[in-house]
């Protein structure tokens, strides 16, 4: 069975989308459609702006989600996922790729939640750390610990076995770290992002975020999307409403996603967007599974 998985924040580099955009009809409607949408020439930060430009969050996520679901259209009919998902950005690119959006839908809301992100970091300054090599049981009871002690710190993105970010306030992170790498831990790296995904200090962005994704027609997909708040498999237009809203601040379980779907029957996963971070995840989780990168069919060149 094939897996459709869609990447999230960290992927983007300068001059992504560009070969799509020369060699697709479909491709360059589509930018172009984005353009008038956010009404500003994202693409050209795309394929010309600096790696400091698309760090910008209201260019980083939407660049992010336009690659990856634009890829996605040109593949036509050759894209027939059996089931798809996508790590915290990128679930919503999913839910393009099962139909569960429109692309139009989606590329404001993750316009929004970019918007709704910015403002809470903002109000709440904060960061997230990668611990490696530690178990996560000894991980999420250091996090619970420090929260005790007043600040806030949480475990984020189960990212693969050794691999869990947390995610939460600056001297909380700080402070988790220190314990972390005393409890063994081999790295406690701190990132470089802008605030606290994933964690409770994300809440003022999910309510705005809400009221957005609230607004918007969710329909029946035409696969199940495996969405990170439950990692199982969902075709419920109203629960897959009701998880996308709590994803800002629930953690994203990706290890548990990836085994599920491999339970289910995926032995093919196909990451669709910029990078190869989800396939070197789905090798380290489950090595028995294929794993590979979408590329632009030659028939669909214009």
């Amino acid at each position: 069975m094939k897996a459709y998985v869609f990447p999230g924040q960290g992927s983007q580099f300068s001059g992504m989308g560009k070969d799509l955009y020369e060699n697709s009809a479909i491709a360059k409607e589509l930018f172009e459609k984005a353009n008038d949408i956010l009404g500003f020439r994202i693409t050209d930060t795309m394929f010309t702006g600096t790696d400091e430009a698309l760090k910008q969050t209201n260019v980083t996520q939407p660049a992010i989600f336009l690659h990856s679901v634009i890829l996605a259209k040109t593949l036509g009919s050759s894209l027939q996922p059996d089931m798809v998902a996508g790590h915290s950005l990128g679930e919503f690119s999913a839910l393009v790729a099962n139909q569960t959006l429109s692309f139009e839908d989606a590329l404001v809301l993750v316009s929004k939640r970019a918007m709704a992100m910015q403002k809470a970091c903002e109000r709440n300054p904060s960061t997230m750390a990668a611990i490696l090599n530690l178990d996560d049981k000894i991980i999420e009871d250091i996090c619970a610990e420090v929260t005790q002690s007043g600040e806030v710190v949480v475990a984020a993105n189960y990212n693969s076995p050794g691999q869990l970010v947390i995610s939460g306030s600056i001297n909380g992170i700080n402070t988790a770290c220190e314990k972390l790498k005393a409890a063994g831990a081999k790295r406690a790296l701190v990132l470089p992002v802008g605030g606290a995904f994933h964690s409770p200090l994300m809440e003022p962005a999910r309510i705005e975020l809400e009221a957005a994704i609230n607004a918007t027609t969710f329909n029946q997909p035409i696969c199940p999307v495996y969405q990170n708040v439950t990692a199982k498999a969902v075709s419920n237009p109203s629960e897959i409403k009701a998880n996308l809203i709590s994803q800002l601040t629930a953690p994203v379980k990706w290890t548990q996603t990836v085994q599920q779907m491999v339970a289910d029957g995926a032995t093919n996963f196909i990451e669709v967007g910029p990078g190869k971070v989800l396939q070197g995840l789905v090798k380290k989780i489950s090595p028995a599974v294929e794993a590979s990168s979408a590329v632009l069919p030659q028939n669909n060149m214009a």
